[in-house]
């Protein structure tokens, strides 16, 4: 057993060069690999390496899964060392039948890239059958008038056995009348006769036995016998003769069954029961006479069942003649079977792709197949093609093989699956053909970026969102399948700063959704911009980005925020001085309020809330600038509180309130007494917090009186007379107070400290003063009784604008 190759393997220094260019070039170098194995080999059998042979390495076998395809599979390669194997029972007499030359053709398939390769394993014949008689005895009829020396043909035992283990010899057991002789005929059949030695007298012996045994050429050889009853009859000296010594004829293989096929005749010279012949088949296979009957009394030779070319070409039958008298001749009859054209041609795929990747270049082999026609000549020649509309287009190898390759460009998204019909046509007259239809399936590569469905996105967002909640949501599509069509988002760039984006945003990566990780302010940022990136999952993996644009809509969450009249240090509100003489129309203040908010949420406007003297004032709408409305009247009071509300103009709106605090007077000495004798009307506001905490105020009141108690009768009894220097008539008068006559009027920007004590009563009035009286500095009172005005050395009152505010206890 091996294999053989016409050409010689290259050098070894050239071996990796051979191994890359073999797929290309063996069929030129090496036509055939052929094998030779005994019939019955065991299964598991080593009948060659066929990876060596091929030049292949033990790790390419199952790299390019080398692999041999038959139409009855017999044999299989090893994965590990790429040995043919014996896969099933191998039978020579089965499998070529009645074939001196017995062949069985293999292909051998690899892969990356695919190629394939022809094999012949070459079935040699061992003596496994031992010959065998069609009957167990042979009954022969000679007559006695029989010379010496007359030839009396036997029929011949058949081995299945070719060559030197077919029959070789026969052989009787010894006896004085007869002895054996083998006749060869011209294609190497052995055909027994008896030859009589001596004649024969019925009289003396009427009959006779005989063993005759068949004899292979096997080593050692296999044996049959047979019984051979040789009956003795009276003379016939005539035996029958055919008018041909051999028939030959050819009938077309769609010859109906029951068709008369020959008629074959003898004449025996003979009269009466010697000249009557019958006719039987000797020397004949029994598929032949299974296909043939011959009709014994005419010689009439006719078809039993449907002839196939395909199957036998050629049918050899020996006809014997035999006469009532036992003596019989033979002729040969030749039936050749004509091929028509009854087979359709066969598509048989040996090889397919299972993966063909989209963008594949022309020319990428994806399929490869072969065609088998049991015709004969033209009938057996074969075309193929497939149809026009598809990518791809057949080549024609060698010995019926064809490779289905790319003949353009293959794009999965346009279309995923080809049904590609290839049809086989053979040249008969008519011509048959036959279709079969493969799938190939495209194979996805990552040849598309997602693509977002907008070119760009911009969403309002109102501030003060809840946190957490979904804001935008991008969406891409990637037409690729699998990973290579798995989309995720991501946030890569913003004009935020890289610390803040992560509090601020946020976005799903499978779904694209954007959520806000804050409540968002319209008065800290309007607006931010993000890039949003889509990124499939293929290798390389493939993005493309897109920009969202965030504006933050302004909701009305910021209520106006008054800048001027300023609230003193202690809370309490400033006032100002309006000239008695102040005509209608005269500017006494001006409102001062912003609003963080914008748009309509920022319009701000000015309503009059309360006012002591309704009509006295008004206030400008849109300015906020409080101007008199009619002139001072007798009857007004000299102190007048103003409580304006600041409105924006979103929904609901929002509102601050401002309270002025105005006195008429001429100058700042004219207004303190209204200061210090009149109490400000309480708040409404106030009153409510008031009664709120009278209980508790009650109580610490009580404490701090009987505290300060203790105190002054502790004071009066330690301390001398100068402690209660304040009030001496010295330094306390009624004269006027020394205040320089260019005190300014208006709004102050400072307080004083200012106290006032009233004669025969337990009040007090303190005006307390934003900054520290200097050494220099002297107190005097006012007109008011207990009041105490600051003098200033050197200075007058306009270096040093102060604005008084009142405390009552």
């Amino acid at each position: 057993m091996g294999g053989s190759c016409t050409q010689t393997r290259p050098a070894d220094r050239r071996q990796v060069l051979f191994l890359f260019l073999l797929p290309l070039f063996y069929p030129a170098l090496c036509e055939q690999i052929r094998y030779s194995i005994p019939e019955e080999l065991a299964k598991g059998s080593v009948v060659g390496n066929l990876a060596r042979d091929l030049g292949l390495s033990v790790l390419d076998v199952s790299a390019r899964k080398l692999r041999v395809s038959a139409e009855k599979l017999l044999f299989n390669v090893d994965a590990e060392s790429g040995d043919l194997l014996v896969k099933d029972r191998i039978d020579r007499e089965q499998i070529c039948k009645e074939r001196r030359r017995c062949e069985l053709r293999l292909e051998a398939v690899v892969e990356n890239p695919l190629n394939i390769f022809h094999i012949i394993v070459v079935v040699e014949d061992i003596n496994d059958h031992a010959p065998q008689f069609d009957k167990k005895e042979i009954h022969l009829d000679i007559f006695e008038s029989v010379s010496a020396g007359a030839r009396i043909s036997l029929d011949p035992a058949t081995d299945p056995d070719i060559n030197m283990n077919s029959v070789k010899d026969y052989q009787i057991n010894p006896n004085p009348y007869f002895s054996l002789m083998v006749r060869v005929n011209s294609d190497g059949g052995r055909y027994p006769e008896l030859s009589l030695e001596k004649p024969l007298d019925r009289e003396e012996q009427r009959s006779h036995s005989l063993i005759l045994t068949a004899l292979d050429g096997g080593d050692p050889p296999r044996s049959a016998t047979t019984q051979i009853e040789i009956s003795v009859k009276d003379t016939n000296d005539n035996p029958p003769v055919f008018s041909q010594d051999e028939y030959r004829l050819s009938i077309s293989e769609n010859l109906p069954p029951g068709s008369s096929v020959l008629l074959v005749t003898a004449t025996d010279q003979d009269e009466g029961a010697n000249a009557e012949i019958n006719y039987y088949f000797r020397s004949t296979a029994q598929s032949t006479r299974h296909t043939f009957s011959l009709d014994e009394k005419t010689g009439m030779i006719k078809n039993n069942q449907s002839l196939d070319f395909e199957d036998i070409e050629r049918y050899t039958m020996e006809v014997e003649a035999k006469d009532g008298g036992g003596l019989s001749s033979q002729c040969k009859v030749i039936i050749d079977i004509l091929d028509e054209n009854d087979n359709i041609p066969e598509i048989i795929i040996t090889s397919l792709s299972d993966q063909i990747l989209e963008g594949s270049l022309p020319g990428m082999v994806v399929a490869l197949f072969k065609t088998r026609d049991r015709d004969s000549g033209g009938n057996g020649e074969v075309t193929c093609h497939v149809e026009r509309d598809v990518p791809f287009k057949i080549y024609s190898s060698s010995n019926n093989y064809y490779k289905l390759v790319t003949d353009g460009d293959l794009d999965r998204e346009q279309t995923l699956e080809y049904n590609v019909t290839i049809t086989a046509t053979d040249r008969g007259k008519p011509p048959l053909s036959s279709s079969t239809t493969i799938t190939l399936r495209i194979t996805d590569i990552n040849d598309n970026a997602p693509v977002f469905h907008e070119a760009s996105y911009v969403v309002h967002v109102g501030e003060n969102n809840p946190p957490g909640a979904s804001i935008a949501q991008v969406s891409a599509s990637d037409p690729d399948l699998g990973p290579n069509g798995q989309v995720s988002y991501s946030i890569v760039a913003s004009d935020l700063e890289p610390r803040a984006l992560s509090s601020y945003v946020s976005v799903n990566p499978q779904s694209g959704v954007v959520f806000a990780q804050r409540a968002f302010d319209h008065e800290q940022r309007r607006a931010f911009e993000l890039t949003l990136q889509a990124r499939d999952h293929g290798s390389p993996a493939l993005s493309s980005n897109v920009s969202l644009r965030v504006l933050v809509g302004d909701r009305n969450d910021n209520a106006p925020r008054v800048l001027y009249p300023a609230l003193g240090p202690d809370g309490s509100a400033l006032f100002d001085t309006v000239p008695r003489a102040a005509q209608p129309g005269y500017l006494v203040t001006k409102v001062v309020a912003v609003d963080a908010d914008s748009g309509h949420n920022a319009w701000l406007s000015y309503h009059v809330l309360q006012a002591s003297e309704p009509g006295l004032f008004s206030v400008g709408l849109r300015t906020g600038e409080v101007r008199t409305a009619r002139a001072l009247g007798d009857r007004d009071a000299a102190r007048q509180r103003l409580l304006v509300a600041v409105r924006d103009g979103g929904q609901p709106p929002l509102s601050a309130t401002a309270t002025l605090l105005l006195v008429f007077a001429d100058s700042l000495q004219e207004a303190l007494p209204d200061l210090s004798d009149r109490p400000a009307p309480p708040d409404p506001q106030a009153e409510l917090q008031f009664y709120l905490v009278v209980a508790l105020a009650l109580i610490s009141v009580l404490f701090l009186l009987a505290v300060i108690l203790a105190v002054a009768l502790h004071l009066r009894r330690s301390s001398s007379p100068a402690a209660w220097g304040c009030f001496k008539p010295g330094l306390c008068v009624k004269s006027e107070p020394g205040v320089l006559p260019s005190y300014s009027e208006g709004t102050l920007p400072y307080s004083y400290n200012l106290c006032v004590a009233h004669t025969g009563k337990t009040e007090f009035n303190i005006l307390r003063c934003s900054e520290p009286l200097h050494p220099t500095e002297d107190i005097v009172c006012g007109d008011s009784p207990g009041a105490l005005i600051p003098l200033h050395s050197g200075n007058d009152l306009a270096t040093h604008p102060e604005t008084l505010t009142p405390w009552v206890q």
